[in-house]
């Protein structure tokens, strides 16, 4: 693993929004950057990226088929009750899940360390599974990369396949929905809309204020037509704590992510992940914050069990803070060992490894100046040297 400095596509912005990625700069700075690439080995991708995720979506499926048994965890976990039955339900049911991303440490040598699990509303898919293709096709075309050249990427795939196979054979109709107030996540719902096209699914596009609930708790759409399958981009603890909600207690309408993801996507996972694998030599050490038997020592990265984005993420290092981060994120705090996040030479990097039906599918990379990965992280792209 090694990063090179290349030259850059003349055209890539001009083509950047001819494909729809309206969104790769952020806040007037720059969020993809093919200035630079990383570089590995066959090797390093299969035996210290893809493997790991393999072995870990298993750890993680079978800590849920654990945890919607036990009132215990799922109260660790900040589920209200109220939800419970619905997840052990969707569980049971074996209602399909899309994707998910682990997010990892890694510089090509030791083991890939797992910083969190991003499983229930992960972005970058778009930038994965179709710029960062594009632009290893035209690097090569150009010169700039070896014939030969490849990368751990079969994302697009993968989706449409996914989205094929989400109820087996039968037909059925999708809708998608996200907020209003974020270009990234509009993006990407409108490139696995594209996706779920190719896989040949009538779709309709909607924002989440505007779905509505029929006298009988049925989830329509503005046309007053049921919402037979829902793709949201809309974290499952953000609906928990709204009215809204509550509808999703015995409706019909099958979500993606299903509820039972909401077992995996809260940071509240990593020291139940510790405790069933204590030693593991993809898992960090952690704990709830106060928990007994915390060895963690004098450094440890101190995270709320739902925090987005890098927000509210404190580092402390020989017992004294190093950064912290603000945001709106309070609630119950995970404590992790911390791990030295690699930098290459042009900031921290952090390895975001795709999971699509819970299959390995590729990856991404994002370099930060902060050791706490943030929102304006650029995306770097990535090569399998010949």
């Amino acid at each position: 693993m090694r990063r090179l400095t290349l030259p850059e596509r003349p055209d890539w912005r001009d083509t950047a929004q001819r494909m729809g990625f309206t969104f790769h700069t952020a806040e007037g700075t720059p969020y993809w950057d093919e200035s630079a690439a990383f570089a590995f080995s066959l090797r390093e991708v299969e035996e210290g990226i893809e493997a790991p995720s393999a072995e870990l979506e298993e750890m993680c499926l079978a800590f849920v088929a654990e945890a919607i048994g036990s009132e215990e965890i799922l109260t660790s976990l900040g589920i209200p009750r109220d939800f419970w039955g619905t997840i052990h339900e969707s569980w049971q049911r074996g209602d399909r899940n899309l994707y998910g991303r682990f997010d990892f440490a890694y510089a090509g040598t030791g083991p890939a360390k797992l910083l969190e699990y991003n499983a229930d509303t992960p972005t970058a898919l778009f930038e994965t599974g179709v710029f960062q293709w594009d632009w290893l096709e035209e690097q090569i075309a150009r010169g700039v990369l070896p014939a030969g050249s490849d990368q751990y990427n079969s994302v697009h795939e993968r989706l449409v396949e996914a989205f094929r196979h989400l109820r087996g054979s039968s037909a059925y109709r999708l809708h998608l929905a996200c907020a209003r107030d974020s270009a990234e996540d509009r993006g990407t719902v409108a490139y696995l809309e594209d996706c779920a096209k190719a896989a040949g699914l009538s779709t309709r596009f909607l924002f989440m204020d505007e779905i509505g609930i029929a006298r009988d708790g049925t989830f329509v759409d503005l046309a007053n037509g049921e919402i037979d399958v829902l793709f949201k981009l809309y974290p499952w603890e953000w609906m928990f704590r709204e009215e809204f909600g509550q509808s999703v207690i015995g409706s019909r309408t099958q979500f993606i992510e299903p509820i039972w993801k909401a077992v995996l996507s809260t940071k509240a996972l990593l020291p139940h992940l510790w405790r069933m694998h204590s030693g593991h030599p993809n898992l960090l050490p952690a704990y709830f914050a106060g928990q007994e038997g915390d060895d963690l020592g004098a450094s440890f990265v101190e995270k709320p069990i739902h925090s987005r984005e890098g927000a509210n993420i404190r580092i402390i290092r020989d017992g004294k803070p190093v950064t912290e981060t603000s945001g709106p994120y309070g609630g119950p705090i995970m404590r992790q060992k911390l791990v030295e996040i690699p930098d290459f030479g042009g900031g921290h990097v952090v390895i975001g490894a795709w999971m699509v039906a819970s299959q390995p599918a590729g990856m991404l990379i994002r370099e930060d100046s902060s050791l706490i990965t943030g929102n304006l992280a650029r995306f770097v792209p990535h090569v399998i040297e010949p």
